[in-house]
């Protein structure tokens, strides 16, 4: 949308020994936009951060570059977590083999089952020879008993050797399942090593070269959608109650001083942003951009309402209070205002087109007619 032309004649007099001028109101068309600026930003943006600390042995891309997800985009010399993994490794290995039948401490174990079993069988079998014997009171109740006794005795320790073998394999089974833990743990960590693309896209800044020193959170590179470009804006917050999702914009970039863009307001984020103090808004270019590197600084004008037919008197006929001097009257007079600019007014009552302003606001000493353009904003 293109900015309004208003004219306005602007009569020089001199009037008790005071040079003024005299105007009337007029009535336009206008459009009420919200300054902001802000930056270009790829969608999606995203910094590749370092996870463990290291010396930085490799790194396979440059700015510019187009990567796909899970590519290893830079390497990270860091010794410690390589022992660890090596130690988690073999202590699983280890672990695994005390699983085994044949690993000592089962065969032990199934050994002291295997003699006492042998032992439980044979007192057994004693015992009911002594039974009978004792049926045919061959002999005396208390040979019997003890031969009972042994019997008893046997079969316990047989059940003991059975409990002691399965405690010592659910001990290796647990061991095997905490060496596992520890392995995986420690492979993950050796991964972090390798620095990879989380998800695709353009390499946009590279923030590290072979050779850095880099510690857990420091920034390899900058990544972001290389086909979906926005302009990310911070508003003022006695502005930003009048940002509506759908407004159109006009978009210029620093760069670019002599051309605009057409936008749209598809997001305004939920809350206040402290570091910029100000509230943070996307807008979506829906002209083809032809300048496509971020974080360029740009500026857009939000067009937040339409006044058809509005009334309207240069700036500088109204003082900050919103008092204005009819000719021919000795007292001001207030009156209400709506949208107001560096350059125009609107009056929306006390006043009409054939009322007659005067000023002592004078920016020229002679008589002139003078055209502005202007986007109002309020």
């Amino acid at each position: 949308m293109k900015n309004l032309i208003i004219i306005a004649v602007i009569l020089g007099i001199v009037s008790c020994g005071k040079k003024t001028e005299e105007t009337k109101p007029i009535r336009k068309d206008v459009t009420e936009t919200v300054f902001a600026s802000g930056i270009l930003e790829a969608k999606g943006t995203y910094y590749l951060t370092a996870q463990v600390e290291g010396y930085l042995v490799n790194i396979n891309f440059e700015e510019g570059d187009l990567v796909t997800e899970g590519k290893v985009l830079a390497v990270i010399d860091n010794k410690e977590s390589s022992f660890n993994t090596q130690s988690a490794n073999e202590l699983y290995q280890l672990a695994q083999s005390n699983t085994q039948a044949n690993a000592p401490a089962l065969a032990q174990a199934k050994t002291s089952i295997d003699i006492a079993k042998q032992k439980m069988e044979q007192d057994a079998l004693q015992e009911q020879r002594y039974k009978k014997l004792l049926e045919s009171n061959s002999i005396a109740r208390v040979e019997y008993e003890n031969i009972s006794l042994g019997y008893q005795t046997s079969k316990s320790n047989y059940e003991s050797a059975l409990e002691n073998y399965r405690r010592i394999q659910k001990d290796a089974q647990q061991q095997l399942i905490n060496n596992k833990v520890s392995r995986d743990v420690n492979t993950v960590v050796l991964g972090k090593n390798q620095i990879k693309a989380v998800v695709a896209g353009k390499v946009y800044k590279k923030n590290k070269q072979i050779g850095d020193f880099v510690r857990k959170g420091d920034v390899i590179a900058t990544i972001g959608d290389a086909q979906n470009i926005y302009a990310k804006i911070n508003i003022d917050e006695s502005n930003i109650s009048k940002i509506k999702i759908g407004q159109e914009a006009v978009i210029q970039l620093n760069t670019q001083k002599n051309k605009n863009y057409m936008g749209v307001v598809t997001e305004i984020y939920p809350s206040f942003d402290e570091a910029s103090q100000s509230f943070i808004a996307k807008i979506a270019f829906k002209d083809s951009l032809d300048f496509r590197i971020v974080n360029t600084q740009l500026q857009t004008n939000i067009m937040v309402g339409f006044q058809k037919n509005a009334l309207l008197i240069p700036r500088n006929y109204i003082d900050f209070g919103g008092f204005v001097q009819i000719k021919g009257q000795k007292e001001k007079l207030k009156v209400k205002t709506q949208i107001v600019s560096s350059d125009w007014v609107q009056v929306l009552g006390g006043i009409d087109e054939n009322t007659v302003l005067i000023t002592e606001n004078i920016t020229s000493n002679q008589m002139k007619i003078s055209e502005a353009g202007s986007s109002l904003m309020k």
